[in-house]
C-alpha cells in the first residue's frame, strides 16, 4: 500500500511537468521565483558563452540541476529541435492537472478545447478565462496545441493563474463527469448564449479552428449555443468567442 501510495504520488508530480525551450525563454523562467523548476536540459555542444553562461549562472544561483545530452537527446526532450537552440527546461506546473480532479469539483463553470491547434489561440483564450468567469480549461492531448514558448507569450504570464484539465481526449473525460450541463458553441444553433443561466456543473465546447466541434464531441453535448451576429459576420476567432463565453455573468 505504501509502495502504491508512493508511486501516485510520484506519477501526480511528473504529470505536472511542462518543457518549455529556447534560450530566451529559460533565462525568463530562471529569473522568475514564483515558477517551480524541475531540471534544465543543456545540449553537449552548447558554448559557454552568453545566454548559456547565462543560464548556467541562475541555475546554480537558484540549486536547480542542469542534465547534459547529446544534441539528439535534448531534441526528444524539446520536442522541436529546430527552436530549442540547445536549451530545454522542465517546469512543474501546479495549475496543470489530470481532468479525473474535475470529478471531486461540486460547482464549475469550464471550457473545453476540440482540436484547438493554434498556439496563439491557446495562449489568448488562457489569458481570457483567467480573467474570467471560467474555473478551468479542459485541454486534450490529442489533436490540440501543446504548452509552449508561443502559448505563454500569447497567455501574457496568466498560464499558471487558471486550472487547465489534461487528458488525452474529450470523449474519453467528457462522460466521466456527472451532473453536468455541456453545451457546444455553433454558429447553427437555435439558442444563444444570452438564452441560457448556467447549471451548477457546466462545460462550454469549443472547436477547431475551421472544422468546429467534432461528431464525436458532439454526441457527448447536451445543447448548442450560438453568439448572435450582425451585419452578417458568420463566425468569430475561437479565443474570441472563448473571450465572450467568459465573461457571461455568473
Amino acid at each position: 500500500m505504501e509502495d502504491s501510495k508512493e508511486y501516485l504520488d510520484k506519477k501526480a508530480y511528473f504529470e505536472k511537468i511542462i518543457t518549455l525551450y529556447g534560450r530566451n525563454v529559460v533565462i525568463e523562467v530562471l529569473q522568475d521565483k514564483s515558477i517551480e523548476i524541475h531540471k534544465i536540459h543543456l545540449a553537449e555542444s552548447n558554448k559557454p558563452d552568453g545566454a548559456i553562461k547565462e543560464i548556467m549562472a541562475l541555475a546554480n544561483k537558484r540549486g536547480v540541476e542542469i542534465s547534459y545530452h547529446d544534441k539528439n537527446a535534448l531534441s526528444r526532450i524539446s520536442k522541436n529541435a529546430k527552436q530549442d537552440q540547445g536549451v530545454a527546461i522542465d517546469i512543474i506546473a501546479k495549475s496543470y492537472q489530470n481532468a479525473k480532479e474535475i470529478t471531486k469539483l461540486k460547482a464549475f463553470r469550464l471550457i473545453a478545447l476540440d482540436g484547438i491547434q493554434n498556439p496563439q489561440n491557446l495562449g489568448m483564450i488562457i489569458r481570457s478565462c483567467a480573467a474570467g468567469n471560467i474555473d478551468g480549461i479542459i485541454l486534450p492531448k490529442k489533436s490540440s496545441a501543446k504548452i509552449s514558448p508561443l502559448v505563454i507569450k500569447a497567455s501574457a504570464g496568466t498560464l499558471f493563474k487558471i486550472p487547465i484539465y489534461f487528458c488525452n481526449t474529450l470523449e474519453e473525460i467528457l462522460p466521466t463527469i456527472e451532473d453536468v450541463k455541456i453545451y457546444l458553441l455553433s454558429s447553427h444553433a437555435k439558442h444563444t448564449i444570452h438564452e441560457i443561466a448556467p447549471d451548477k456543473k457546466t462545460i462550454f465546447v469549443l472547436g477547431n479552428e475551421s472544422d468546429g466541434v467534432s461528431h464525436e464531441v458532439e454526441k457527448l453535448c447536451n445543447d448548442s449555443l450560438s453568439i448572435p451576429m450582425n451585419r452578417g459576420v458568420e463566425s468569430l476567432n475561437v479565443a474570441v468567442t472563448a473571450s465572450l463565453i467568459a465573461f457571461m455573468k455568473p
